[in-house]
Parts: structure tokens; sequence; C-alpha cells
């Protein structure tokens, strides 16, 4: 996946997941593992969120379109026979 992150989003991250190992697992992560994973995580969990993104995406636009398209039907003249 094309998941492109700043260095400082990279480094906030990893820092996150540092700090979660810390206080869940009473682990220490070292800055390698880490980043191993938050590759991981970019790898195989994140094109679940996206997805899920695109989806929710999704339906806000049709229900926006859906409105337009009423709102423009409204607009319409009717025809005296």
């Amino acid at each position: 996946m094309f998941i492109k992150l700043t260095k400082e989003q990279q480094q906030l991250m990893v820092s996150d997941i540092q700090t979660f190992f810390s206080q869940e697992r009473d682990e220490e992560l070292s800055q390698f593992a880490a980043e191993r994973v938050l590759e991981f995580v970019k790898e195989s969990l994140a094109p679940h969120f996206y997805n899920a993104a695109v989806m929710d995406v999704k339906h806000v636009v049709e229900q926006q379109f859906s409105s337009l398209e009423d709102e423009i039907l409204t607009l319409e003249l009717p025809i005296k026979r």
C-alpha cells in the first residue's frame, strides 16, 4: 500500500507503539522493533481501515448526491397541457 508518512508522523507513531507496549504489556520495545510493528500495521491492518473509510465516504457522497438530485428536481417547472 502506498501510505506515505512524514518522518515526524512516523516517529510519533513509533513512540506511541513503544508507549503502548510499555504501559499495556510491560515490555520495552526498541525503535527497530516498534518500526517493524508499524510496518506490519501499515501493510496488514491499515488497508481494512482504509477500505472501511472509503465505503463511509461513498455512502456520504451518495446521500449528498441524492439530496442534490432532490433539490434540482424541485426546480422543475410544470408543463401545462
